[in-house]
């Protein structure tokens, strides 16, 4: 087991991933941009290490300084958590070659699924089916204006290297097209530096059905069951996400889950990872999207369902531990539900609010998880995503976690900031939601019904 790990993180995935150290009895260093010196995961680590100034690009992202800080101290291991270089195979490369050991997949893996295109022939190769489109980037808007006639409008213009739902725009015509056509390119390009494109079938209002997988160096791996993630914003970015999906028989599940063991061994995966699906439940059919190679921000809906501590798992597979599960030791048990809080005005079509959060009073009672990073006091800054907490809820089935996650987003109060807490309220309590008719038309659906419309 490593001695010593630094988190290339900050908020609340790096308490997250200090937390599981903890409990391995692994010294922790943090990392943090002179705007993040008062965070708590500065706070809870055994060392912590400045990276720079305030900007991502800075600090978290200045590949430079966060590499001298892992020679500097003298770290073992870098857990990235996820976004930042949690998915850059160059930073994952740098780390090996310092004789560092990065927490998560071979750099071959990350660049093969970091590729939508050589992606989706992975899982084509894999006999997991796919979305109808391109099978590799599409070079002109001639060839897109082809293609897209041949599929059927709508279709989605999707960054080859896209992520977190950006560098996607659905596209209802040919005019439509021609329009967006150079406009998704320079934003891809601006976004992620390659304005390659894809064009698949929109596949109309389907359920976001994930699988978690789990493989160790010693090739074994198994699939954790399920999350469902259809509560996304327009931008396609996940707002409340749950587990396991009410929708799902035992017999897909088996199916998904097996289709996403095989997309991940073709790559040669190790480590936590999650292939996204698109389903459909009228017609039981679902396509591979896309395979995140990090632990994703939902992981604690599968935590509390299946008893696992996936972060503790991350380290203990890197540190050359095989997996002592097999796949008929998961058992998925009750129902868990996440919901992103984030710092943002839902009156002010969710513009982000910074400033010190002067009261932070979040609701404490059974089956109730807080993961976060700010406390009463703390300032929210203009640079970082505004998500700052993440309201985790679990019951022995979904009407009893959406029960308790009604009575929690009531309980839950903050001053001093605007928040997301009164929409996510709203949102919860549509009948939709609670029925559990959700799909990725839902919260445009709820959105049109409101009074006060918003663009989210």
């Amino acid at each position: 087991m490593f001695d010593r790990i630094l988190i290339a993180n900050r908020g609340e995935i790096a308490c997250r991933v200090i937390r599981a150290c903890r409990l391995l009895g692994i010294e922790t260093i943090a990392i943090y941009s002179k705007a993040d010196r008062d965070s708590r995961h500065v706070q809870i680590a055994d060392r912590a290490f400045c990276v720079g100034e305030a900007t991502n690009q800075d600090s978290y992202l200045n590949i430079a300084n966060v590499l001298s800080a892992i020679e500097i101290t003298g770290a073992h291991a870098v857990h990235p958590g996820f976004g930042y270089f949690s998915e850059n195979a160059t930073f994952a490369e740098e780390v090996g070659r310092m004789g560092v050991k990065f927490i998560g997949p071979p750099v071959t893996a990350i660049r093969a699924m970091g590729d939508k295109a050589k992606a989706k022939r992975a899982a084509l190769e894999s006999r997991c089916p796919v979305v109808p489109g391109s099978e590799g980037p599409v070079e002109t808007e001639t060839e897109a204006l082809r293609l897209s006639e041949g599929i059927g409008y709508p279709v989605l213009l999707k960054a080859v290297a896209g992520g977190g739902g950006r560098g996607i725009r659905r596209v209802e015509s040919p005019d439509d097209l021609q329009r967006l056509w150079k406009l998704c390119q320079s934003e891809a390009q601006a976004s992620f530096g390659n304005g390659e494109m894809l064009v698949e079938k929109c596949v109309q209002n389907p359920r976001h059905v994930e699988i978690q997988v789990l493989g160790d160096e010693h090739g074994n791996m198994v699939y954790l069951g399920e999350r469902e993630c259809s509560v996304q914003n327009l931008r396609h970015q996940k707002i409340v996400e749950e587990a396991p999906c009410v929708v799902l028989s035992e017999d897909k599940r088996m199916e998904m889950g097996e289709a996403a063991v095989r997309v991940a061994r073709s790559v040669g995966y190790a480590n936590a990872g999650t292939v996204e699906f698109l389903y459909d439940d009228k017609s039981e059919e679902f396509y591979f999207l896309e395979m995140n190679t990090r632990i994703q921000v939902e992981h604690p809906v599968t935590e509390f369902i299946t008893g696992l501590d996936l972060v503790e798992w991350q380290i203990k597979i890197a540190a050359g531990e095989q997996l002592t599960l097999t796949q008929g030791d998961i058992n998925l048990k009750g129902h868990a539900i996440e919901a992103r809080i984030t710092a943002q005005d839902p009156h002010r079509e969710f513009a982000p609010s910074t400033g010190k959060i002067t009261v932070w009073n979040p609701p404490g009672f059974g089956g109730v998880r807080l993961d976060t990073h700010v406390y009463a006091g703390f300032t929210i800054s203009p640079f970082y995503d505004p998500m700052i907490a993440k309201l985790v809820v679990y019951g022995t089935d979904r009407a009893e976690a959406v029960r308790q996650l009604q009575v929690a987003l009531r309980e839950f109060h903050v001053e001093g900031i605007k928040t997301n807490i009164p929409f996510l309220r709203e949102l919860c309590a549509h009948r939709d939601y609670v029925s559990g008719n959700v799909n990725t038309g839902f919260v445009p659906r709820f959105l049109s019904e409101r009074e006060t419309p918003v663009e989210v």
